[in-house]
């Protein structure tokens, strides 16, 4: 009893081919103009206008590249993709992509039933198949193959039952197979896209409380700016320079969440992340400078040795904020397992509280400075909302989210 493998046939639409072609070249037409840009742009920037301009382009590169290049992966798919089927003793492996890129699915023989043939129904989203080879898993259907024939059935099922050792079955489902949807040999299930991988043992560990290790780093951290305006002369613009650093710092550990997470997804997912997260925080700076370092009647551009200056006198309070979130990370995302509990869809979204945070102080915090002419109360209050909203968030993130089995 030997293996078995067979490339299937592979039907391609050569309209369809044409029509992704033409949508593929719209949407290279943008990026390539903003490559140009972007290029200019960092080959010679003389302030921090031109610095946010620069990083601004390349971040809304970074993000727009995805849809040609999904659009030139769907092209080569159609162009040069298959479907091989493998069969070793039991198992049953179905392969759909590119020669030596693509994904694949392994089925147990024992489980398979009612391999046969079906035939689309016209203008359906299968039509495109034509005739082709279909077997029922569980509660689901599985579809591979195009335009084959009776012929050609019969021979696949001999060769698979040869190969796999078994019979494969007609008839129903048992109850267990349809309770055990999509669930294949050395798997736990097929994930889709926005699914946390289930690995690891689960941890019970304490909830996170006032006291905890993590949230004392995180009570600490904010009041460092309160030591830097008591002791060290430290403005208003001093600390919404750090608030916007940390905010940074939380999306620095945002991507590796996101590769916790999302493993090979991430190699999509935190490109995207870094461009859009990016360009906001690009924007955001510019604004700040403006508003609170140079000041809304005295804006020059910014001179990028000026900009370096603030972040230098800033170096201890930045090193104690990355701290704080790194212990954050480790202690509570990788020691207490929260990454089994979390998504892709959470950790795209869950950053942007921090800009939401940034846009009310930059607009009532200026607001209010330039009315009272003093920064002080300001400051103080700016520091007792961050406190209290981190705070908050932070415990209310880890409440009842102690992972199970």
């Amino acid at each position: 009893m030997g293996g078995f493998r067979r490339v299937l046939p592979f039907r391609r639409s050569w309209f369809a081919i044409a029509l992704v072609t033409v949508f593929d070249l719209i949407f290279l037409i943008p990026a390539i103009i903003t490559f140009r840009e972007a290029a200019n742009a960092w080959a010679g920037f003389n302030d921090l206008f031109d610095l946010v301009a620069a990083l601004f382009l390349s971040a809304w590169l970074l993000g727009w590249s995805f849809a040609p290049l999904a659009l030139t992966l769907v092209l080569l798919l159609m162009l040069f993709g298959r479907e091989v089927i493998s069969v070793a003793p039991g198992r049953l492996k179905l392969f759909l992509g590119l020669p030596g890129v693509g994904a694949t699915a392994e089925y147990d023989v024992a489980r398979m039933r009612n391999f046969r043939l079906e035939t689309p129904l016209p203008k359906s989203s299968r039509s495109w198949r034509g005739e082709h080879l279909a077997f029922d898993y569980g509660a689901n259907t599985v579809r591979l193959g195009s335009a084959v024939d009776a012929a050609e059935l019969e021979a696949i099922r001999r060769a698979i039952e040869s190969a796999s050792g078994m019979t494969i079955r007609q008839g129903d489902a048992t109850p267990e197979e349809l309770e055990e949807t999509w669930k294949t040999p050395g798997a736990a299930k097929i994930q889709t896209a926005f699914e946390s991988p289930q690995t690891g043992p689960a941890i019970n560990s304490p909830p996170v409380t006032l006291s905890s290790a993590s949230t004392l780093a995180l009570i600490a951290a904010n009041l460092v700016p309160l030591l830097g305006a008591a002791f060290f002369g430290w403005k208003l613009s001093d600390v919404m320079v750090l608030y916007w650093a940390e905010s940074a710092v939380i999306g620095v550990f945002n991507v590796c969440k996101i590769i916790v997470v999302g493993r090979w997804l991430a190699l999509l997912a935190a490109p995207f992340f870094i461009s859009h997260f990016g360009a906001f925080m690009a924007v955001h700076f510019l604004f700040l400078y403006g508003l609170f370092i140079q000041g809304p009647g005295d804006w020059s551009g910014g001179d990028l040795v000026d900009v370096l200056r603030v972040f230098t006198e800033l170096w201890p309070a930045l090193v104690v904020l990355f701290a704080s979130h790194a212990l954050s990370f480790f202690l509570n995302f990788l020691g207490r397992n929260e990454y089994r509990e979390r998504t892709m869809e959470n950790l795209m979204s869950e950053p942007y509280s921090r800009i939401i945070f940034m846009h009310l102080v930059l607009i009532f915090g200026g607001g209010l400075t330039l009315i009272l002419g003093e920064s002080t109360l300001v400051l103080l209050l700016a520091i007792a909302v961050k406190i209290w909203i981190d705070v908050r968030a932070h415990l209310a993130q880890r409440e009842g989210k102690r992972p199970t089995e």
